[in-house]
């Protein structure tokens, strides 16, 4: 039976309506982002790196105009140009008459030097003819070094969301994915939900941003095979928060600082560090992960990290090429059977862009070295020892900046390096532990020691190159006060006598006079255990009766002993006996208590000068009564005499 109805088709479905549109990126990724995971596809890493560094702190400390053509100088040569000065074609391998020549304005700033018999580095206008008796100093760069870190760390939110590698004295890397993550969150709710079905392999919602606002970041092209017609996805948004962040933390450095710094923002720390240098000076780059491969294209491989020594020309001698898109080419079972299993793996995945290391967040210097080269050579003890005293000055004002007088941080070995001809000699020796640091001389002592032990071998003259160093750091107790830190001084003591005095009075309490140092110590409460009723008396006891003990205790002053017929005390029994100083008669088990009383009566009548009891303490102690024993099991103690029963089967053996 056929329907009266005609049938009328359903409109069709827009593609935009009745489904949302998905991401190719999951809620497991968003949830690694947020543990700064080193395999999260949104990962976010920066790079900062500062502009002609040595050459900006020159300009900055000496007030120049930006503009200013400079260079620093050590020695003949130079070590640092500014941008402005590079303009002229200078560069770090010219020396100090073609820089002149190159550019006639240009300043030229020598490096800080340690004076020998100076106890600081400084800038010295003859620095550079004092090649033989001055020692370059970096630590004024080191010391901007530190006030830029400290910049950085300001501006970004604490740990353990911020995480900060400094590279070198120069260069930092920022892992910017839990912020950023937390950023993500706060701007799209859609996302910060629980998954679907609570499975977190479920996609998440496409971003409802097209069009991104990259600022004046500069922007690297895209892949072949990627478009700017195309929708942002996740990893695009993650890009653009974290150009925002690394665009505040440059401003900063700027504005308080005056210091210029440029900037890579990309999914690992390799591809960051190539962005940093795209666009210089002053700018930041970002590689978007759909611009990975445009990107690498265009380099040479031994211009990244780890691949520009004797790894980068193996693999140039042994595929002939030194560009990464011709070796995109070669197959992974190529590059393993030339560079072996491992190498060839890693070389494969990092031309294609691929690094999962983290980004350390320990900024602490590991060791601290300070050397010299000497031109002319040094020929005596004498002069090495100089050496010694400014290589020990240089680290050890260092040293007072990682926080050695507070005990924060401190080395645990010091390592002298010799080079005499083509021969290097080394020596190292433990820092002693127990002693503080509070000086040089410390570090001084040892090193003078190590360079002796040296010269001893024979063969140290003449000496072309000295190294110092120390490392091994370890951290300082944390939370420990010195004795000090227990006690109060002046003000705070005073204030907190009167409050103990205001109370004292408030309760009638009223300070208790100061006693004789000998009265009612131990001993004499121990002599006065004899049921007196006067234990607050100050009374001497031994001044009771002066010319008899005091009733010792566990003894009436009642009771009478018995007696023989010829006026002498009886025999006690086997549970008693009779005390030879006060002819009393005890029960045994209280012999040595009775004993002890009389050995301390006798030390209090020594220090009162009775001669009466001095038998007890002749010798300096207590001599022991071989008839005092106590009564064990079923042993007997008759009349003062007492011998252990040999048991069956032994014998009692002589001595002397």
């Amino acid at each position: 039976m056929s329907s009266s109805q005609p049938f009328i088709p359903s409109s069709p479905i827009s593609p935009s309506a009745g489904h949302l549109r998905k991401s190719k990126f999951t809620y497991r990724h968003l949830s690694q982002l947020a543990l700064s995971s080193a395999v999260c596809p949104l990962r976010v890493i920066a790079h900062i790196d500062l502009d002609a560094f040595y050459a900006q702190c020159e300009g900055v400390r000496l007030g120049i105009a930006e503009d200013q053509p400079l260079a620093v100088q050590q020695w003949q040569g130079l070590i640092a140009i500014n941008y402005p000065a590079r303009k002229f074609g200078l560069s770090r391998f010219i020396d100090i008459s073609e820089a002149k020549k190159l550019c006639p304005s240009i300043i030229l700033q020598h490096v800080a030097t340690w004076r020998e018999g100076d106890a600081k580095w400084a800038y010295h206008e003859d620095a550079s003819a004092q090649i033989a008796t001055h020692k370059v100093s970096l630590d004024p760069y080191r010391l901007e070094s530190r006030r830029i870190l400290s910049t950085i760390k300001d501006v970004l939110p604490a740990a353990p969301v911020q995480r900060v590698e400094k590279a070198s004295v120069d260069e930092v890397f920022l892992d910017l994915s839990a912020q950023v993550h937390s950023i993500l969150l706060e701007r799209y709710p859609e996302i910060s939900g629980p998954a679907p079905y609570d499975d977190p392999t479920e996609s998440l919602p496409r971003p409802p941003t097209t069009a991104l606002d990259w600022n004046t970041d500069a922007l690297v092209d895209l892949d072949n095979n990627e478009t700017e017609d195309d929708d942002p996805d996740w990893d695009d948004i993650a890009m653009l928060v974290g150009s925002e962040i690394v665009r505040s933390v440059r401003a900063a450095i700027r504005e308080r600082l005056k210091y210029t710094c440029s900037a890579g923002i990309a999914r690992n720390k390799m591809i960051a560090k190539l962005g940093s240098a795209h666009k210089k000076p002053f700018q930041q780059t970002i590689v978007r992960n759909r611009a990975v491969q445009q990107f690498m294209g265009g380099f040479k491989f031994t211009k990244i990290r780890n691949l520009g020594g004797k790894l980068g020309e193996d693999v140039v001698a042994k595929f002939g090429t030194e560009e990464v898109k011709e070796l995109l080419d070669v197959s992974l079972p190529q590059l393993k059977s030339k560079l072996g299993d491992d190498t060839g793996s890693w070389v494969y995945e990092i031309i294609r862009g691929e690094d999962s290391s983290e980004v350390n967040s320990r900024t602490q210097i590991k060791s601290m070295l300070s050397a010299k080269s000497f031109r002319p050579t040094i020929n005596s003890s004498d002069q090495a020892v100089k050496w010694l005293r400014i290589f020990v000055a240089d680290i050890f004002s260092r040293l007072v900046e990682e926080g050695v007088l507070e005990n924060k941080r401190r080395p645990k070995t010091i390592n002298l390096h010799h080079r005499q001809g083509g021969q290097m000699r080394s020596r190292q020796a433990p820092i002693p532990s127990g002693r503080p640091l509070d000086d040089e001389n410390v570090l001084f002592e040892i090193a003078k020691n190590l360079l002796g032990q040296i010269i001893v071998d024979g063969r140290a003259w003449p000496c072309a190159n000295l190294q110092l160093s120390v490392g091994g750091f370890e951290e300082g107790p944390t939370g420990n006060r010195g004795i000090g830190g227990f006690l109060v001084r002046g003000e705070e003591a005073k204030a907190m006598k009167r409050e103990s005095e205001d109370h004292a009075s408030e309760h009638g309490e009223t300070r208790a006079e100061k006693r004789p140092k000998n009265e009612h110590g131990a001993i004499q409460r121990f002599l006065s255990r004899q049921g007196t009723s006067h234990e607050d008396s100050d009374e001497d006891i031994s001044s009771t009766h002066s010319n008899m003990p005091p009733i010792p205790p566990h003894v009436s002053s009642d009771a009478q002993q018995p007696e023989c017929e010829d006026g002498h005390p009886q025999p006690a029994s086997s549970d008693t006996f009779i005390c030879s100083e006060c002819q009393n008669t005890l029960p045994v088990m209280r012999r040595e208590e009775h004993e002890d009383w009389h050995f301390a009566k006798s030390i209090v009548a020594a220090e009162k000068g009775d001669p009466s009891h001095q038998a007890w303490t002749a010798c300096g102690a207590r001599p022991k009564n071989p008839t005092a024993t106590r009564r064990l099991g079923a042993s007997k103690v008759s009349a003062g005499h007492s011998q252990k029963k040999v048991a069956k089967g032994q014998s009692r053996l002589a001595f002397g």
